[in-house]
């Protein structure tokens, strides 16, 4: 079977593998879409806090797919099902796991980078790490199941939104987008604010979901603030731009008493200035990865069909070569390339 198989930093192969035979206690998966995120390209470039992640390694963790065969164990599932996976398993052993807190689990792991993904036809996969997708719900929709459940944590589990208000989310990179989109479904009035290469795709695309955006390239983002907000600053920014000056630029917009929720990750050491925090009594919150019950919200989310998600994803790059995708990603020439690994 194909595989994408990273063997260098910023070297990717197409090699062959055996197809796998799924244990007992396993199902085989047939992979239909594999989409590729921020992790992935960070890990294509093998840049710190990537750099364990053995190599050769077949990459991918954000895939759809149907059960192709089931282990005898297995009664959850059934040949012919539409799943998904949840990527990042915890150990269920640890104090976070048996807080209620899984998704910061001390001993995770994640599929794709501690063992073998999804970038190939066929993966085995426990069945307590699946999701049902419902019928109505496309298999190339249900690629960003993942990324999705990120931001229906954001948004519904780690921030104080509410329709009617004014949201910013900065960082039009997949996730933005996703969080933009989910606050939108909700009835907030959002704007995505971008930079640089961000204006030539990703930023429209943001305008063809029928969300404001703003290049702070090229408008100074206090008129802006004077403008949507009459001065007093958003009533909730999230920060999705993994950089330190996301944070900063997000506590500079916030209203005072309004709530700060930073989900990227900022590789960058960060000296915030917290006096305007302390003062304005600013909430500032994280939001990290995802629990079961925000990958039932994203699949509900597409289900009702309350975002768009066919205009964010982009099936133009081709599973032969991957390198196009990546540096494309990483050049902001795309938003969210899928992979497709059957005939369309």
């Amino acid at each position: 079977m194909k595989a994408i198989v990273q063997t260098a930093p910023k070297s990717i192969e197409i090699r062959d593998r055996e197809r796998p035979v799924p244990s007992d206690d396993e199902v085989l998966v047939r992979v239909h879409y594999a989409g590729l995120c921020g992790s992935d390209a960070h890990a294509y470039k093998y840049e710190g806090g990537y750099e364990w992640i053995p190599i050769p390694r077949v990459m991918g963790h954000e895939y759809s797919g149907t059960v192709a065969e089931v282990g005898d164990n297995v009664t959850e599932f059934a040949v012919g099902d539409k799943v998904v996976e949840e990527p990042i398993h915890d150990c269920g052993t640890c104090f976070q796991c048996k807080n209620g807190q899984p998704n910061v689990c001390q001993n995770f792991e994640i599929t794709g980078m501690h063992n073998d993904g999804a970038y190939t036809e066929y993966t085995t996969v426990e069945p307590g790490d699946l999701h049902h997708i419902p019928e109505d719900v496309p298999l190339r929709q249900a690629s960003i199941t993942e990324p999705l459940s990120i931001a229906t944590r954001a948004v519904f589990t780690q921030s104080n939104v509410t329709p009617g208000d004014t949201v910013l989310v900065e960082g039009p990179g997949p996730i933005g987008v996703l969080v933009a989109a989910v606050a939108d479904s909700m009835g907030a009035n959002v704007v995505v604010s971008g930079l640089g290469k961000d204006g030539d795709y990703r930023l429209p695309l943001v305008e063809e979901l029928g969300i404001d955006t703003v290049n702070v390239g090229a408008v100074d983002l206090e008129d802006l603030v004077d403008e949507r907000t009459d001065g007093i600053g958003f009533d909730v920014v999230f920060d999705t731009t993994g950089h330190k000056s996301g944070v900063e630029m997000a506590i500079d917009n916030v209203r005072k008493g309004g709530q700060v929720v930073v989900v990227g990750l900022p590789g960058d050491s960060s000296d915030v200035f917290m006096t305007p925090v302390v003062r304005g009594e600013i909430e500032l919150n994280t939001s990290y990865g995802s629990t079961w019950r925000n990958f039932e919200q994203a699949i509900r989310v597409m289900a009702n069909g309350a975002i768009d998600v066919d205009s964010i994803i982009d099936t133009s790059y081709s599973v032969d070569d991957p390198t196009a995708a990546f540096e494309a990603f990483l050049d902001s020439e795309t938003c969210k390339p899928v992979f497709s690994f059957v005939d369309e």
